[in-house]
């Protein structure tokens, strides 16, 4: 699949101006669906953009490594609210990320979520210090799954926190 990067890339520079959309004339279905999580990749990277934007932060080069993978992006504001959850969540997880908007990270906790590891992430948000911590949480469906969390603290040119950053994969 990575033999069409390249290519995508550059249909997107070209097409992406145009309120069409099109395929390939020959195409297969494994296409179909690389295309699709390209696109929503593309559109998870401009929203970040905006809300880097927004808030006065640079936006890590390494975020589009990060949104190609199965890594799912979350950023909070402050008060840890979630303003954004890239479109992979669904596959991890089973929630959308217009689900998820506006509610705790703590939503994906539940009973077999270990109260240590827990805490030691509310220890570091509140030391605004980054964390990397694996936790059980649980899909919509009530099942559990093993979250691999790389979190950090987002601050503006200024110095000042606006948001939370964290980088999940299934472990």
């Amino acid at each position: 699949m990575l033999e069409f990067k390249h290519y995508d890339t550059c249909l997107n520079a070209n097409f992406s101006k145009s309120k069409f959309k099109t395929m390939p004339l020959v195409n297969w279905d494994f296409y179909s669906d690389f295309l699709s999580q390209f696109n929503k990749v593309l559109s998870d990277e401009n929203q970040l953009a905006q809300l880097s934007a927004f808030w006065g932060w640079e936006l890590n080069s390494d975020v589009h490594t990060k949104l190609t993978t199965d890594t799912v992006v979350v950023v909070t504001c402050p008060k840890l609210k979630i303003v954004f959850a890239s479109q992979n969540i669904e596959r991890m997880n089973g929630y959308r990320p217009e689900e998820v908007l506006g509610k705790s990270p703590k939503i994906f906790q539940g009973e077999a979520t270990c109260t240590t590891t827990s805490h030691e992430i509310s220890q570091a948000i509140q030391l605004q210090q980054p964390f990397d911590k694996v936790i059980t949480n649980y899909c919509k469906d009530g099942s559990l799954y093993r979250c691999h969390i790389k979190g950090f603290p987002v601050f503006n040119k200024w110095g000042e926190l606006t948001n939370f950053i964290a980088f999940e994969k299934a472990a």
